[in-house]
């Protein structure tokens, strides 16, 4: 399985070697990193299926590809049945990609696995902190997004549809995703590890609007 794994991990960086900043090969690694971290905090967990569904989990994303959701499954499934994988973890690890994006957080899912637990802790991770602020200011200019406006307040979305059509200026993506993911983790070792990104990010809001010499939105810092 080594080799698998290994051949698998070659083919994903050779595919995102001209991606976006946030969701290139380092996000990948970075993702690994955090899932090796959070798994060792559990045994039972099956390190080939929570490996491989670090690997793929953004080989397709849906944002990059007029939001077909599909694609990144597809993609996946593909490149595991070349590789080799074996059909019951392949199975498993379509099922970690299918849903562990933050947008299936808006629709109900019967799936659940302690694999899938710790990859999306894992990916969460890596969207919060000082890696996390880099991530939606680099996203938020490869859509030549606002970086602030004070004019357009956060919303809470109701919905996968109206969260995906958000074109919000980037400082409201904290407030509207990334404050949430604390509280979200499913993991004990995952929750243990957002606290301190958590702060981070609210220490450098603390900055942000204190040089930009306004009030932050809704006095919520």
């Amino acid at each position: 399985m080594k080799t698998i794994l290994n051949n698998i991990a070659i083919c994903v960086s050779e595919k995102l070697k001209s991606a976006e900043g946030g969701h290139d090969w380092f996000h990948i690694s970075r993702v690994l990193n955090n899932a090796s971290i959070i798994a060792e905090s559990i045994p039972a967990s099956n390190k080939d299926i929570i490996t491989l569904a670090a690997l793929l989990h953004d080989i397709g994303d849906a944002k990059f590809h007029n939001g077909n959701e599909d694609i990144g499954p597809t993609m996946a499934e593909k490149i595991m049945f070349e590789k080799g994988v074996p059909e019951n973890i392949l199975k498993e690890v379509i099922l970690i990609i299918q849903n562990i994006s933050f947008r299936d957080s808006y629709t109900s899912s019967e799936y659940h696995s302690i694999e899938f637990d710790i990859v999306q802790d894992a990916d969460r991770l890596d969207a919060i902190g000082a890696i996390g602020i880099a991530r939606a200011f680099n996203y938020g200019g490869f859509k030549n997004r606002k970086m602030y406006d004070p004019e357009i307040l956060p919303v809470e979305y109701k919905d996968k549809e109206s969260y995906q059509r958000s074109t919000a200026p980037t400082i409201n993506h904290f407030y509207e995703k990334l404050f949430q993911l604390k509280d979200a983790m499913k993991t004990s070792k995952g929750r243990e590890m957002a606290e301190e990104r958590h702060q981070f990010m609210m220490d450098y809001l603390h900055r942000f609007f204190k040089e930009s010499g306004i009030e932050p939105f809704n006095n919520q810092l």
